[in-house]
C-alpha cells in the first residue's frame, strides 16, 4: 500500500500538464471527502438506501 505521499505525487503525475493550483487543491478534496466517506461506510456508519429515499423524496416533489 502506497504512503499518503506517494498518493498524492501519483495522483499529480495523472493530470495534464496544464493543471493549475486550484485543479489539484479540488482533486485532493475531493479524493479526501470520498476516502472519508469510504471510510464511514466501512464502519458501517452509511444511511440505507431506503433512508436515503425517503429523505431525496421530500426534495424531488416540490
Amino acid at each position: 500500500m502506497l504512503g499518503i505521499k506517494q498518493e498524492v505525487i501519483r495522483m499529480i503525475q495523472s493530470l495534464p500538464d496544464e493543471v493549475t493550483i486550484d485543479d489539484i487543491m479540488a482533486e485532493l478534496y475531493f479524493k479526501s471527502q470520498v476516502d472519508a466517506g469510504l471510510k464511514e461506510l466501512d464502519e458501517g456508519k452509511g444511511i440505507p438506501h431506503e433512508e436515503v429515499e425517503k429523505r431525496m423524496s421530500k426534495w424531488l416533489s416540490r
